[in-house]
């Protein structure tokens, strides 16, 4: 018996249940077959039972033994159909719920790569996930089991209220009593389930959440001697946890003892009435018999309708919220310019090239322009809401192979202006060119293949050291591997590793500095050899020592390439080409580091004060 364990019902119950049958569809003709092989299952069981009449009337009783052994016989053939139904519906059942659970993990998995940055800004990773766990597992649950035992608990339940008619009307309004009563309580019992369920996963989530809040946070709270106090509190929400649970469970575990005893007494009270029915004459041994062994079976499939109903609608509600999550708008990209490698000819022309050549074009139509790295923004407004904006008429321009970085306290824009580069958010006005072609011309993909990114946040991969370094080109050989690892100053550290390259990261490479992940984020980018590189704090969980020492590799990699550089420390920005101060999203300086503290202001400013600290 499935257990109700606190889900809301949908919102939108057809609707869900439409998304639901449309993966359904795909197998109908399984399904179809598992329906048949359920009524096949079910007429077994209640032709059984029906069976029982004529045994002990026309074999039993006139003591027909050679008869009664082949009615037997035939009984065991008849059952034994029922077991291979039965074994066959719950063998296909299994093999459709999971190919139907596959095929929605697959299309939640494709849609959720398609989804804009801004979605994934406004939903936590834990909210995301519970669609894959929480979600994915209740639809299973709910198609491994519901559907046949909906089917078949139906059909139990419809057969054998229309034998116990055809047995006795008079007893079954004794049935009906029962049923009626038993159906109430159900539904009371349920009623009162669902508020402390509820209850009980809401108390459940805040102690979860607090236990993951002070694991994560020991540090912090030894510092400052709280876990007195973080005990109390837990104490606190682990007794208002305990009560809901006693009361979800006193509830729920009410509900088998009473409908068992209920079925009971209604099988006392029929076998009575019966037994005096048969001493009057109104009803034979073989009816009496037969009927009361409906009488039996006759509140199991009530119990197990109304429960695998409520499973359903609990599947729904999963369903919906996956459905949702599949009904978000895709990211737009009516781009139509692509990337492809080219050769450059003595001439100067271009043509393009099937592999790797080290160089690039823009194609649109027939035409190509190479790929030189010139980027320029052109009064670009930008806002993450319409009513607060974050650049305001911002104008730049970085030439091929030029460094350029942005300085300027927290929240001044300097990594909106990155992903804007990106494209990972659309502009409200203004342009954004890229060797002269506006870049919402150019389908995302292949703007994306041009930039290359360290940002501060590193995050790794579950894999080798190696494995995710090629991450920024799959292709690239083990000596590219090494080589880019030694641009970053990473080779010296992952071969001092028990495994070297083939070291195994776990849990976004946990088992390393921050530094060290660090410096494979550098690699993974110096492998990717892109014509424009974006570094957002790429150095700054990396000591003074080692950020010198990286230095001459870092000028290697951005050699004939445009770099777009984000820092905080100065020191990591005094040789670029143009320095950008930028205040509340304009641009409020501009020039040299010489030049800009020439200028005496907020560069200047900001430079001598991070020279005092250091």
């Amino acid at each position: 018996m499935a257990k109700y364990v606190g889900y809301k019902r949908p919102k939108n119950t057809k609707k869900a249940m439409k998304n639901l049958l449309r993966y359904l569809g795909y197998h109908k003709w399984l399904l179809l077959l598992v329906a048949v092989l359920v009524a096949i299952s079910s007429g077994v069981s209640i032709a059984g039972t029906y069976l029982i009449r004529p045994v002990i009337n026309d074999y039993a009783i006139p003591g027909d033994i050679p008869g009664l052994i082949r009615m037997m016989l035939a009984m065991g053939i008849l059952y034994l159909c029922g077991v291979c139904a039965t074994f066959a519906y719950n063998r296909l059942m299994v093999h459709t719920s999971q190919q139907v659970v596959t095929e929605i993990r697959r299309d939640l998995f494709a849609h959720i790569q398609k989804l804009p940055l801004a979605y994934f800004d406004a939903h936590t990773h834990g909210e995301l996930m519970s669609r894959f766990t929480n979600d994915v597992d209740t639809v299973q649950e709910a198609l491994n089991g519901t559907f046949s035992m909906l089917i078949q608990s139906f059909l139990i339940l419809t057969g054998t209220l229309s034998m116990l008619f055809v047995l006795s009307a008079r007893l079954t309004l004794i049935v009906l009593l029962f049923l009626a009563a038993s159906g109430f309580f159900i539904w009371y019992n349920g009623k009162r389930s669902k508020k402390y369920f509820n209850a009980q996963q809401e108390a459940l989530a805040a102690v979860n959440g607090f236990v993951e809040e002070m694991t994560a946070g020991q540090k912090v709270e030894k510092v400052f001697n709280h876990e007195k106090q973080d005990l109390e509190e837990f104490l606190v929400r682990n007794e208002k946890l305990r009560k809901a649970s006693t009361n979800a469970l006193t509830w729920s575990g009410m509900l088998v003892p009473v409908n068992v005893s209920m079925s009971y007494f209604n099988y006392g009270v029929s076998a009575a009435a019966g037994g005096i029915f048969a001493l009057t004459g109104h009803m034979d041994l073989g009816t009496l018999a037969s009927y009361l062994v409906y009488v039996r079976q006759s509140a199991m499939p009530l119990n197990q309708f109304t429960n695998q109903f409520n499973f359903l609608l609990a599947a729904l509600s999963g369903a919906e919220r996956i459905f949702d999550l599949m009904e978000q708008e895709p990211e737009i990209d009516e781009g139509t310019v692509t990337l492809c490698p080219v050769e450059v000819r003595m001439d100067g022309s271009l043509k393009e090239a099937e592999g790797y050549t080290g160089s690039f074009a823009w194609k649109d139509a027939d035409s190509l322009t190479l790929l030189q790295g010139d980027v320029r923004f052109h009064q670009v407004v930008f806002g993450y809401t319409e009513e607060h904006k974050i650049l305001d008429g911002i104008s730049l321009f970085a030439k091929p192979g030029q460094k350029i970085a942005f300085v300027g306290s927290t929240g001044a824009g300097k990594t909106t202006i990155i992903n804007l580069i990106n494209r990972f958010y659309e502009i409200q006005s203004g342009t954004i060119t890229y060797d002269g072609i506006d870049i919402r011309r150019i389908k995302k993909d292949d703007l994306r293949k041009s930039l290359s990114m360290v940002i501060q946040d590193t995050h790794l991969f579950t894999g080798t050291i190696a494995e995710n370094i090629r991450y920024g080109r799959l292709n690239a050989t083990e000596d590219e591997v090494r080589a880019a690892a030694k641009i970053a100053n990473a080779d010296s550290f992952i071969r001092r590793l028990p495994k070297g390259y083939d070291t195994i990261l776990h849990s976004d490479g946990s088992n390393l500095s921050q530094g060290q992940r660090q410096l494979l984020a550098i690699a993974r980018a110096a492998i990717s050899r892109p014509p424009v590189l974006i570094l957002d704090e790429a150095t700054s969980s990396i000591d003074t020592r080692t950020e010198r020492l990286i230095e001459k590799g870092m000028d290697r990699l951005m050699e004939n390439r445009t770099v777009f550089v984000i820092a905080h420390r100065l020191s990591t920005v005094r040789n670029a080409k143009a320095i950008l101060v930028l205040e509340k999203g304009t641009i409020i300086e501009r020039g040299d580091h010489e030049e800009l503290l020439g200028q005496k202001g907020r560069y200047y400013q900001l430079y001598t004060g991070q020279f005092e600290l250091e």
